[in-house]
């Protein structure tokens, strides 16, 4: 089976920062996404869609320290069926999107060490602060 999800949107609220009980730091946060077409008639018409990411570990503390409401960013991650019992006893269900990486996009969102442009998070070299110089493997600057 294969569960793989991009998406490109806009935060719609701050980072939410809290540490689990083995001090694992989880992160929450809202993305819009929106998606722009031709209507039949010939207009234009618009699909936003809202969704809850959950993002762990060191990329969940880069996410706190540099993100805001508004920031653009790249999620790629696997989509989540959250259930859970609402207080009448009612089973409630919601998609979400737990991330594997996380790439910032806009030169304004990211202040990262001017010496590299890529930084490695629980292993996997993905998060990318944009409007920095990159760096080969050579170390020499492209």
């Amino acid at each position: 089976m294969f569960n793989k999800i991009i998406l490109v949107g806009n935060l719609t609220r701050d980072v939410e920062l809290r540490y689990l009980p083995n001090q694992s730091a989880l992160a929450k946060l809202g993305l819009a996404t929106n998606r722009r077409y031709k209507k039949q008639d010939g207009s234009q018409g618009e699909e936003v869609c809202f969704i809850d990411v959950n993002l762990f570990g060191r990329t969940a503390e880069i996410a706190n320290q540099y993100l805001k409401k508004g920031s653009s960013v790249l999620i790629e991650g696997r989509l989540v069926l959250d259930t859970w019992m609402d207080n009448n006893g009612q089973k409630k269900s919601k998609h979400s999107i737990t991330a594997e990486s996380m790439q910032m996009l806009g030169g304004n969102n990211a202040k990262a060490d001017a010496n590299t442009s890529e930084v490695v998070v629980d292993n996997e070299p993905n998060v990318v602060y944009e409007g920095q110089p990159q760096v080969n493997q050579n170390n020499t600057d492209v």
